[in-house]
């Protein structure tokens, strides 16, 4: 037994370089039989929220907040997709690597990820030698998507971050000026 439904409505933006703003409806559907599970899906260009029926608005809201970030990550990853957003990503990586590292550095992989938390912008994995950068990064001027890049990079020669791996970092010339304005937008590298 279905209640009635509710409709949110939201904006979600999808991004690469340009923000598309999208409107996303939220149909909430509760269910007496469902007690514990919470799913989603997209129909018609709408999520469909399915939760108990008992469920607190507090809580419906966070599902509603959870359910438009999945979403919304999930049309920016195809986004990235549709647009060979890693192939530009590797060129650009071995770009920097031969100005900033003499070319020394390799890696398996670097790629573009909807799903990096909203204080990181980048992790390099030193021991199967992959690079994730978050493609939040892509809306931010170019010196700091470099900067970003640059630092990763020079995880695979130094891991941690310590003296040797900042000597190597600042070897990027708009190192202080990209870390301010990630901390001027309260993140952090």
């Amino acid at each position: 037994m279905h209640s009635p439904m509710l409709w949110f409505h939201s904006g979600l933006s999808a991004g690469l370089k340009h923000d598309v703003f999208r409107r996303m409806d939220v149909k909430i559907i509760r269910s007496r039989r469902r007690k514990k599970t919470i799913s989603a899906r997209e129909v018609d260009g709408a999520i469909h929220l399915y939760l108990p029926i008992g469920l607190s608005r507090e809580e419906e809201s966070r599902y509603v907040q959870w359910a438009k970030k999945r979403f919304e990550a999930q049309r920016r990853k195809k986004e990235l997709m549709e647009n060979n957003t890693d192939e530009m990503l590797e060129k650009r990586a071995r770009e920097l690597n031969k100005r900033y590292f003499s070319g020394e550095l390799s890696w398996v992989q670097i790629c573009y990820t909807t799903e990096q938390n909203a204080r990181t912008f980048g992790i390099c994995n030193t021991t199967n030698k992959t690079i994730r950068i978050s493609d939040r990064l892509l809306k931010m001027p170019k010196f700091v998507h470099d900067y970003v890049v640059v630092h990763e990079l020079a995880h695979l020669k130094v891991p941690r971050h310590g003296p040797d791996f900042w000597k190597l970092v600042n070897g990027y010339p708009k190192t202080e000026r990209a870390r301010g304005y990630l901390m001027a937008i309260g993140m952090s590298d």
